[in-house]
């Protein structure tokens, strides 16, 4: 039979070393401690709430006198205190959706919300090619946003499409343990050219992708995208397309040399991004009809 009240807290045993973390972070932030509780023990919220007020209400104890024959042991960094702050940044949003919030954010979408994700992305990398700690951080921020955001808004969809910002969070610590063997599992060292291997196995093992066109964002830049091809048909031993020579091979004269192809453009109305993407897109097409032949070549 449930309860129809809370249980008394000497009723609930808590693993000490659980107490002690929620009991440490609930004297500067209830909310906190009383989620922190909730996703260590699994209990209601009624039960955790119940809980930290009643660790918060008892007297400290007397700190123990250090034995002077035996040094005292290294304190351990408060648990929560790298990406508390993430979690603000959960409240501020879930407020900001909430009845009561900001009208604009209320309304947004999936869909008006993507322009503004590829945005804030450009200004990041522009802060990180010009070296700006400042404006790293700034712009860092307003991508973290955008996740943020997305993430509120699938935890209102319809439940057949609903996912929150754990779930997202979930996924990724359990994508990097997986594929990161080396460090988490038995693999053993590896140097950096067998990481990427490995990385590039796992990756295949995990998608199943018939084609290397798949999984490759199609609406990067159109050199961004046609060099993720290049490099994915090249790993697959699919064909690619026959390289320019380049007279005075250095990464300055190839810019030189792009430039003046698109000068070229302009100069004939042509838009030169358009151009490369239609060619680009060619050969999407090129590797999906030579990734199927082969595919049907192999035994079953």
């Amino acid at each position: 039979m449930p309860w129809s009240s809370p249980p008394k807290p000497a009723a609930i045993t808590v693993d000490p070393h659980i107490r002690a973390r929620v009991l440490d972070l609930a004297r500067d932030d209830r909310v906190r401690a009383v989620r922190l509780l909730r996703e260590e023990t699994g209990l209601p919220l009624r039960f955790s709430v119940v809980l930290v007020d009643s660790w918060l209400a008892e007297p400290a104890p007397p700190p123990e006198p250090a034995s002077p024959s035996e040094p005292a042991p290294p304190s351990e960094p408060t648990p929560g205190a790298v990406g508390e702050r993430l979690l603000d940044v959960v409240r501020v949003m879930d407020r900001l959706r909430s009845p009561g919030g900001c009208p604009w954010d209320a309304e947004q979408t999936h869909a008006s919300l993507r322009g503004y994700l590829l945005e804030e992305a450009h200004e990041a990398y522009d802060a990180i090619v010009d070296d700006d700690p400042v404006a790293m951080r700034e712009e860092l921020g307003d991508v973290l946003l955008q996740v943020v955001f997305h993430a509120r808004v699938a935890a209102e969809a319809d439940p057949d499409r609903r996912f929150d910002i754990d779930d997202v969070a979930g996924d990724l610590v359990d994508k990097l343990v997986r594929r990161h063997p080396h460090v988490f599992g038995d693999a053993g060292p590896r140097d950096v050219a067998q990481v990427e291997a490995g990385w590039d196995e796992i990756k295949k093992a995990e998608k199943q992708r018939l084609s290397p066109t798949e999984g490759v964002s199609r609406s990067q830049p159109a050199a961004a995208w046609g060099a993720a091809l290049v490099r994915r048909a090249a790993r697959a031993g699919l064909s690619t397309p026959e390289p320019a020579e380049l007279a005075d091979a250095s990464p300055e004269a190839l810019g030189e040399r792009l430039l003046a192809v698109v000068t070229a453009a302009e100069q004939r109305g042509w838009d030169v991004e358009d151009a490369l993407r239609e060619a680009v897109r060619r050969y999407a097409g090129e590797l999906d009809a030579e990734a199927a032949a082969a595919s049907a070549d192999r035994p079953a």
